[in-house]
């Protein structure tokens, strides 16, 4: 399910501080982007931040389980979205502190990922 539209504007103005939040319905969930990175992701109303191997041992040591996934040919896939912990929405400047440790996670995600859109092919001139 996606996230409701009070939950969408608290996220928008909690993590205002990293830079243009955006989000988008996308596969049943919301997508929340910082600057065309994807940082995290809502169902449900919970909010799941981008965890990778440099972060993934806060997340653990949080207990912030259990990582967003879905189920595909009778397995289950993890989609490295981790529950952000719930004390974060009582302490907004640690919210925006584990946004930015999952920001820096999107950006390396993608780095790795390279870019994603096709080159266009070029229309070449014919030779004269």
């Amino acid at each position: 399910m996606v996230a409701s539209d009070s939950f969408v504007e608290f996220l928008r103005e909690q993590l205002a501080p990293l830079g243009h939040i955006n989000v988008r319905r996308m596969f049943g969930k919301t997508g929340v982007f910082c600057d065309g990175f994807m940082l995290g992701m809502v169902r449900d109303n919970t909010l799941y931040f981008r965890v990778d191997d440099d972060n993934r041992v806060a997340f653990k040591e949080a207990e912030s389980f259990p990582p967003l996934n879905y189920e595909k040919r009778g397995g289950s896939i993890d989609l490295s979205f981790w529950r952000a912990p719930e004390r974060l929405f009582d302490e907004p400047d640690e919210l925006v502190t584990w946004a930015r440790s999952a920001l820096a996670a999107a950006r390396r995600v993608a780095r790795k990922k390279g870019p994603t859109a096709p080159k266009r092919a070029t229309k070449r001139r014919p030779l004269r």
